[in-house]
């Protein structure tokens, strides 16, 4: 797949989410993501639906648990035809296998399989405090990051400040998938690692994630042509 923007479709019903997506042209088909609170309350047809309308799918479920139940767990996602999928790297090296195994079809097709390194809402004092990880969050987020790569993962989940040390460590293939995405003249809201689009294009991130700035916005389809203009350099 090719750099572009992914809508974080953080909406508490199916009922918002596609009145929502309603609002773009139909010529214009935005790649979403769908986490756990439209899919804990819409469950799987939210991601039939949506793929019934032509949108890629970024399935952000997060899944951190012994091996093999993320194996099963992945064997269920898989059929549910996305295009990509996330776990916890703190999950280890044997869960992330576990899941790229269960993930991949008989075939031998499978989604976009990243890891989460951080939270873009995690500050390296709260990591360090709270976590009790002594490491600076970056040499964190690289040594998660080199975790995916090793375990054969696609990419990582990062904030976009941290982009370009990831390709740096495990190579220009390696997706960097950043959320922590604000325009200029918005607001941070609950982000602590943040950058503009354009910004996050020039450090190396593959795809952004956005969500308030597109989804919070006076007029949404506005705010994703320019952010995909911004990021893509349109």
């Amino acid at each position: 797949m090719a750099k572009d923007v992914i809508i974080a479709c953080d909406f508490p019903s199916a009922v918002d989410t596609l009145n929502f997506l309603d609002r773009f042209p139909s010529g214009e088909k935005p790649f979403v993501k769908i986490g756990m609170e439209l899919f804990y309350s819409s469950g799987p047809e939210i991601v039939r639906e949506l793929k019934r309308r032509g949108h890629k799918i970024f399935l952000d479920l997060k899944l951190h648990d012994i091996p093999n139940t993320v194996r099963k767990t992945m064997q269920v996602v898989t059929k549910l035809d996305i295009d990509m999928t996330n776990v916890h790297a703190a999950g280890t090296i044997e869960m992330m296998r576990a899941a790229l195994e269960g993930l991949t079809r008989d075939d031998g097709t499978r989604p976009l399989l990243i890891a989460v390194t951080q939270l873009t809402s995690t500050s390296e004092e709260r990591m360090q405090k709270e976590l009790l990880i002594g490491a600076s969050i970056n040499d964190t987020i690289v040594h998660y990051a080199k975790n995916a790569h090793e375990a054969g993962l696609d990419g990582v989940v990062c904030s976009p400040l941290e982009a370009g040390m990831v390709k740096n460590a495990c190579g220009a293939a390696f997706q960097t998938v950043t959320p922590g995405i604000r325009f200029a003249d918005s607001a941070a809201d609950d982000q602590v690692r943040i950058t503009t689009p354009a910004r996050a294009r020039e450090i190396g991130s593959d795809y952004i994630v956005v969500g308030r700035p597109i989804t919070a916005a006076d007029d949404p389809v506005a705010a994703w042509r320019r952010c995909r203009k911004d990021f893509l350099n349109l």
